[in-house]
């Protein structure tokens, strides 16, 4: 596995290192020392599938406060997302910053976010389908979020006029963070 700094501070792209003959590829998704030797301390907890039937779906921004917040890796393994995550660690050099990607079906890289940051994606492709590990499990008591198209992040989504769900919809500008 190759781990790619972000900008964002704790953040990293993983590829996978592909090993190829007729048949296809074998390629390690996960190895609890590779981790541990980039200075991540992840143990999965919960694994989670997002099935996405139209291309423009947005769900998002999403993040666990304490004392159960969330690092997650998000991987597309169907179709393809551009994938979205915000720093909102108020101690960080990072905070309130973006980054995105695109993940999707035929490179099978991931992102790893750590706890702290807000995530969501919008689907580029009828069909996606987006896996997720996490180091805590869901407390729906804990889960908040910040508006998608919220101007104090200036987020460039790629396709206009998105769906999305009344849930995100109504999260709260963040003016106040």
């Amino acid at each position: 596995m190759i781990f790619k700094e972000t900008g964002l501070r704790g953040a990293y792209i993983i590829e996978i290192e592909q090993k190829k003959d007729e048949r296809g590829f074998f390629a390690r998704s996960f190895c609890q020392q590779e981790f541990k030797d980039t200075g991540i301390d992840f143990n999965i907890v919960q694994s989670d599938i997002s099935y996405n039937r139209t291309k423009g779906t947005l769900r998002g921004m999403h993040y666990q406060a304490a004392p159960h917040e969330e690092a997650k890796i998000v991987t597309c393994v169907k179709g393809a997302i551009y994938d979205v995550i915000i720093d909102l660690r108020a101690d960080s050099s990072t905070y309130r910053k973006w980054f995105a990607l695109e993940l999707n079906g035929r490179d099978y890289a991931s992102l790893y976010i750590p706890k702290g940051f807000a995530h969501g994606f919008q689907t580029l492709e009828n069909d996606a389908v987006v896996s997720y590990q996490m180091d805590e499990f869901y407390y729906p008591e804990s889960a908040r979020g910040v508006r998608w198209d919220d101007p104090a992040f200036k987020i460039e989504w790629p396709l206009k006029s998105p769906i999305i769900s009344a849930k995100d919809n109504s999260y709260k500008m963040t003016n106040s963070l």
